[in-house]
């Protein structure tokens, strides 16, 4: 999985990403009235626009992409300073309010995510293979605290489609595998464009806990 991503980016094959921010996104994420002091996780963050749109928005992002080249990529389309350094197995970079993480996700744990309150997925779970999923939605959940809000945006490939990434993610293994650690709506199915193999369906997630009760 690894080396097929890096070598993804250094070939070029990159359809995922949106040269406009997620409509999704723009669309929901205010009424999730996340704090403005909370900082907002982006998985596998790629070099999405979305984390500008955040940041637009007074929120802090912290990014985490596998692939060096997605972050030279975010951060050469981007203005001001740029300021790096290491931590652990991580390369950082910071352009304005966006801090972006180079490398493993599941390497990230939660001593490093002490500012994170919130998060936004647009990539992260449809890249993984089904046999990463069942960890990510754990290892998300163990970085998140109790009551933190997100955003989700899963796909379905048209049947017979198994192709992937992005791979096919139905709402039945969405609440399979995030309900046991998160209160889950489901908030709109989007529009499948003309000649789309996918169709995207967007979720709200909170973390459960003890003060929030058991939902």
């Amino acid at each position: 999985m690894s080396e097929e991503w890096l070598r993804r980016w250094e070939e070029g094959r990159t359809g995922f990403h949106r040269t406009q921010v997620h409509p999704a996104l723009t669309r929901h994420w205010h009424n999730l009235q996340v704090s403005p002091s909370s900082g907002v996780l982006v998985p596998l963050c790629g070099k999405s626009l979305d984390m500008r749109w955040l940041a637009g928005q007074g929120y802090p992002v912290l990014g985490i992409e596998l692939a060096p080249l997605a972050i030279e990529q975010f951060l050469a389309d981007g203005e001001g300073e740029i300021s790096r350094y290491r931590h652990n197995s991580f390369d950082i970079s910071r352009q304005g309010s966006v801090e972006l993480w180079c490398g493993d996700i599941f390497h990230f744990h939660i001593r490093e995510a002490a500012r994170v309150g919130s998060f936004y997925d647009r990539a992260a779970l449809v890249a993984l293979p089904k046999a990463a999923r069942q960890r990510y939605a754990f290892h998300l959940a163990q970085l998140l605290p109790p009551g933190a809000k997100g955003l989700m945006v899963g796909l379905t490939r048209a049947p017979g489609d198994r192709g992937g990434p992005p791979y096919s993610v139905s709402h039945a293994e969405v609440e399979q595998l995030f309900a046991p650690n998160f209160r889950l709506e489901h908030l709109d199915d989007g529009t499948e464009e003309p000649g789309s193999r996918f169709r995207e369906h967007t979720w709200s997630l909170v973390r459960r806990g003890p003060q929030y009760g058991a939902f």
